[in-house]
């Protein structure tokens, strides 16, 4: 690359759903701005391209997981991920967004320049060899999943298994479980979507849980009269808004109403289960409905598989594990040939890139986020995450809308950077909120390493989309914020 190319308006760390979609609203409003997305790996997907475990598929539903600018397309809700990587692919292509992406280029170090008022970026290619790109806006889309590193969980004499011992992040391509018997830890979205496709051609599939979670059977292929009588692009956007409002409504009926809602949750699943597995303690969650997150089955797939006899459920602790299996608390042991541990993913905020200001690094886990965007402290950076109880794609596309404002709004005034500060005032009373409002244990274990919410003013966690639309179109951009440099306007 020449060493003209190597400087940006707009740098965007990675070419998964954030990053593409950061792409396309940029370019839309401000096609003369020069930008390029860094990516790490050899293809686009993010999330959805590196998880390649059995039947992966999303937890939300595609009419709003997908891109507002270019609807899914499908009649299925819930989605595969390879399905998923081809729709992103096809929006990176249709929308000329790919010849921007640089493939294999791992971000491993982020500078701000007071002076240059510009970002300097050390980026490792696949050759292991390092460059210098600079730009004066830094996004990360970047998600909030550690690529490399799977959250440990303490599972008593796991390394004396003389079976197969696999995570579900590192699932390997050509791992042979027909006919064999496998445990699967964990109760979470990745365990409820491997128990189902496994129990297709393995002998025996256990998931031992140590307690159980809410799971919803959602249809996965409708269409209504409406499909047929309406042009597509008006149905597809009146599919998304409907989508988006009944996903909405119940999860604050669930946390307005939660032992209505446990008793909701409970009959569907009742219904389901074969006579064999009761629904006391294996579908008994201790918590209420969305204080984690509810895991999705499609057209019941999960629920199916345990009438075959093929699948199971235990709940249970372990008490060791033992060369051919697990023994449990309860004196029970479970033969195994395979142990999948889907406890969890460790959650890691920037893809592990360091960052620091004129030399001196930042702790994202000492600074508070402005807006759910913004790093107190750090200029012209910003970081895409989406929602919890709601699609990722909803608070990305909101946090994306609210960054071509800023950029136009800096660009108006004159400034060269956009920098949140907590006021004096405010550093003695803003107390801290966590980030993500779930009591998961891969949240709860990570909330030392991210970056903190608050209880007031702009600081405050972000959980609700529209609200979240309306501040990107039209919040104040002031509160908090400290504009730098007077400089030339020139025309984005």
């Amino acid at each position: 690359m020449a060493e003209h190319e190597q400087d940006y308006d707009v740098l965007i760390v990675g070419a998964g759903i954030s990053g593409i979609n950061a792409a396309y609203r940029l370019q839309t409003q401000f096609p003369q701005l020069r930008y390029t997305i860094l990516e790490a790996r050899s293809r686009l997907g993010g999330t959805w391209d590196l998880f390649r475990y059995p039947g992966i598929r999303s937890d939300s539903d595609l009419f709003t997981f997908g891109f507002a600018w270019h609807p899914w397309d499908q009649g299925n809700p819930i989605a595969d991920g390879p399905a998923i990587v081809s729709y992103v692919n096809n929006a990176a292509e249709k929308h000329g967004i790919k010849p921007h992406i640089q493939f294999n280029h791992r971000v491993l170090g982020a500078d701000w320049s007071s002076a240059d008022h510009r970002w300097s970026l050390s980026v490792e290619d696949n050759q292991q060899s390092t460059r210098s790109i600079s730009g004066r806006f830094l996004i990360f889309g970047t998600g909030y999943y550690d690529y490399h590193t799977p959250l440990q969980a303490d599972i008593p004499n796991l390394s004396s298994f003389s079976g197969q011992l696999i995570h579900p992040q590192f699932w390997p391509a050509d791992l042979d479980y027909a006919n064999k018997k496998v445990v699967i830890i964990g109760s979470g979205a990745t365990a409820i979507t491997l128990l189902p496709k496994m129990a297709e051609s393995a002998a025996k599939v256990t998931m031992l849980q140590r307690s159980p979670t809410y799971i919803l059977s959602l249809p996965n292929r409708r269409r209504t009269l409406l499909s047929y009588l309406l042009p597509t692009a008006l149905y597809r956007k009146l599919q998304r808004i409907s989508w988006l409002l009944t996903s909405r409504f119940f999860f604050l009926f669930c946390q307005s109403f939660p032992t209505i809602a446990r008793l909701i949750l409970r009959l569907s699943v009742k219904l389901q289960l074969p006579r064999h597995v009761p629904y006391d303690p294996h579908f008994r969650p201790r918590y209420n409905p969305w204080d984690q997150r509810l895991c999705v089955c499609p057209d019941g797939d999960f629920f199916k598989s345990l009438h075959t006899g093929r699948a199971d459920v235990k709940t249970d602790t372990i008490a060791s594990v033992t060369p051919t299996g697990i023994d449990l608390t309860s004196g029970d042991s479970l033969d195994a040939d395979i142990i999948v541990t889907a406890t969890g993913l460790r959650l890691q905020i920037a893809g592990g890139t360091s960052l620091s200001v004129d030399g001196v690094p930042v702790h994202l886990s000492e600074k508070f986020l402005w807006h759910g965007i913004m790093l107190q402290d750090l200029p012209n950076a910003a970081f895409v995450i989406g929602y919890t109880n709601a699609s990722w794609t909803l608070g990305a596309d909101a946090t994306a809308q609210f960054l071509v404002r800023l950029l136009g709004e800096m660009d108006r005034r004159g400034v060269k950077a956009a920098v949140p500060r907590v006021p004096a005032e405010k550093q003695k009373v803003l107390q801290p909120r966590r980030l993500l409002n779930l009591s998961s244990t891969y949240v709860t274990k990570a909330e030392e390493h991210l970056p903190k919410a608050a209880d007031r003013g702009p600081w405050l966690p972000r959980d609700n989309y529209l609200d979240d639309l309306k501040f990107a179109k039209k919040g104040s951009i002031d509160e908090d914020m400290e504009f730098v440099g007077e400089g030339e306007k020139k025309a984005v």
